[in-house]
């Protein structure tokens, strides 16, 4: 359940006290686990995985209410914005405004946060991202918001005297975006302590890549594979695949693992700890892309044509558990897999993916059968990037329908019920953690879908009514869970 589909006010899901019900409802439904998806600060497209830090967090998620108890914004100010009219959808346009508004109104009145000791904390212990995050930001506001390849040249290659003139022109500016960050981090730590004291882990999701136009790569290009003008050579992306005929191009810089293996991978191991300052558990995104990368050359109209390359292998997580020693992770290993992936899994000793929607398909045995599961595994209905049940079954052939029905011998199970069969063939498989997608427990159709992959509109934008999740639904997750076997009490 994403941060941005909880319900609640003010356009868009957020550390509110809808967050706080939802936790509470999880854990009335015999839930331990809250998967989300990235917390990062969302530029072009409004998509998790494209960020403008991989530090920072997203000032959409600051609860409004809470500054309003603090006295720092009124009701009727709040009121008076436009935040869109359908409640059941983010209009990221109007929230972009809408948010900027209220927050930096609120900060102009926050005169004394400067003073205050966690303030002061905080700044002192994030200064080894914070500083370059609010810096790119400020530029970017200064630059009419345009990507860092287009500022000046000096400002682009980070000239030392440019960026002093900056800081001296723009102090409010730079102390905007630090209260932003301050208060992210003050709400997600406060809402993250709720979850741990209700019994509920929040499994957190790390993009493999950073976007190119971010704080991370213009401050660190060296880390990379940028050429003099800072370009890159190549960008990340996936070959054709079921999702897409073309692939998918992310457009991500690609990493200088060289430099990275030459420093013992100390920036993944900064990343990473920073990480689990907010989560308890860390899906790694295209796990695979660490054995081997797909690499698609700059300027290419699409991911038809490209090359793997080597990733950093074993030696990546023998760096990592040096450095950071028992982290649960959980690796995102869908799509093109080889032996030599399934091998870095299981040698890293990381549990992998299952997901039941990619079983059914008549054309070919599939390794998705939930008879072969590993217990070392976590298992999906579906993900983020997955229709829901309800929508995949309408749109399912044929013939991948008749393997499903025969599979789960549901003939006769009525078609509003039918994603309840799937819930419950991933809840009784022997995988260790069974994630359902909250749209499905819903029996939502193409309406509560995350993510279409290669399509840019009309994503990231399902949100759940304040009484869906409803005391009937609460009690039969519960129930189901007991019976499975899977409920902690």
């Amino acid at each position: 359940m994403p941060v941005f589909s909880l319900p609640g006010d003010w356009g868009i899901g957020c550390f509110s006290r809808h967050a706080e019900r939802f936790i509470e409802q999880l854990a009335e439904a015999g839930q331990t686990i809250w998967q989300i998806l990235p917390l990062g600060p969302t530029g072009f497209g409004d998509s998790p995985y494209q960020s403008f830090s991989t530090f920072a967090g997203n000032p959409y998620f600051i609860d409004l209410d809470l500054l309003f108890d603090q006295g720092l914004l009124t009701r009727a100010e709040l009121l008076e914005l436009d935040w869109g009219a359908d409640a059941t959808r983010v209009n990221y346009g109007k929230l972009h405004e809408s948010r900027e508004h209220a927050l930096r109104l609120a900060h102009s009145r926050a005169v004394q946060s400067a003073d205050e000791p966690d303030y002061r904390r905080f700044v002192a212990a994030a200064s080894d991202w914070l500083d370059e995050y609010v810096l790119f930001m400020t530029i970017k506001q200064d630059q009419g918001q345009r990507a860092w390849t287009q500022w000046p040249a000096a400002l682009r290659r980070r000239d030392p005297a440019a960026l002093e003139q900056v800081r001296d022109r723009c102090a409010d500016e730079l102390a905007f975006h630090q209260w932003v960050q301050w208060q992210f981090s003050e709400q997600w730590q406060r809402l993250h302590t709720t979850a741990t004291n209700a019994g509920i882990q929040v499994l957190g999701d790390l993009p493999i890549y950073v976007a190119m136009d971010s704080a991370d790569t213009w401050s660190h290009p060296e880390l990379f594979d940028l050429d003099d003008d800072m370009v890159p050579r190549e960008v990340a992306g996936v070959p054709p695949d079921g999702f897409s005929p073309t692939g998918q191009l992310w457009g991500n810089p690609l990493y200088d693992w060289p430099v990275h293996k030459a420093t013992h991978f100390a920036w993944w191991i900064s990343r990473l700890r920073h990480q689990f300052d907010l989560v308890d558990i860390l899906r790694l995104d295209h796990f695979r892309g660490l054995e081997s990368y797909y690499a698609v050359r700059y300027g290419a109209p699409d991911a038809s044509h490209g090359r793997w390359l080597p990733g950093p292998g074993l030696d990546f997580f023998t760096q990592v558990e040096a450095g950071l020693a028992g982290l649960p992770l959980v690796a995102e290993d869908l799509g093109y897999l080889t032996d030599a992936v399934r091998t870095l899994r299981r040698s890293a000793g990381l549990p992998g993916m299952q997901v039941i929607q990619f079983a059914f398909d008549s054309r070919e045995r599939s390794e998705y059968w939930p008879h072969n599961f590993e217990r070392d595994s976590v298992v999906y209905t579906g993900t983020h990037d997955n229709p829901t049940l309800q929508q995949w079954l309408a749109g399912l052939p044929p013939a991948d329908l008749e393997c499903a029905h025969s599979y789960l011998n549901n003939w006769w199970t009525p078609p509003d019920q039918l994603h309840w069969d799937f819930i419950v063939e991933a809840l009784r498989s022997v995988a260790d953690t069974c994630i359902i997608p909250m749209p499905d427990y819903l029996g939502l159709g193409a309406e509560g879908r995350i993510n279409t992959p290669s399509t840019s509109q009309g994503n990231w934008s399902w949100r759940m009514t304040t009484d869906a999740f409803t005391p009937d639904l609460i009690t039969r997750i519960a129930r189901l869970t007991r019976l499975m076997e899977r409920s902690v009490a």
